[in-house]
């Protein structure tokens, strides 16, 4: 006794070459639209990141005056100060801007009248523009 079992179409399903060729390039065309909206996106995340840690630095070293008692600060104050002894309040690590350079401080500051916490940007250099521009604690611009 035979049984029977269901036949098989000869033809087989696959994709032709031109419909792969059409895929790729579709995606391809969206990945060039994409790619560089995200990294502005980036960058401009970044650039937050870095004001939002300047001012948390500025305001560290408001506490430490404050504890110190000081009503100015040395003009050779190092941020790395804030790190160091039983009163540390920050590690070394939150002195890093997002793109791995140091943050810096300027005694007497250019913006505020006692000190200015600030990172140079993406490219570690002073001046710049866009994802470049330095960025200073309590700067509003």
């Amino acid at each position: 006794m035979r049984t029977h079992r269901p036949r098989r179409s000869s033809a087989r399903r696959a994709f032709s070459l031109v419909e792969l060729i059409v895929a790729v390039t579709i995606m391809a065309i969206l990945a060039a639209l994409v790619v560089p909206r995200v990294t502005h996106y980036i960058g401009f995340t970044k650039g937050k990141t870095a004001r939002a840690d300047a001012e948390t630095i500025s305001n560290q070293v408001r506490m430490y005056m404050t504890t110190k008692g000081m009503s100015t600060l040395p003009s050779d104050f190092d941020l790395v100060e804030l790190t160091e002894g039983d009163a540390a309040v920050l590690n070394r690590n939150q002195l890093l801007d997002p793109w791995g350079n140091p943050y810096q401080i300027r005694v007497p500051g250019e913006i505020n009248l006692d000190f200015d916490v600030y990172s140079f940007g993406a490219d570690g250099q002073a001046g710049g523009e866009g994802e470049n521009a330095d960025i200073i604690a309590g700067d509003k611009r």
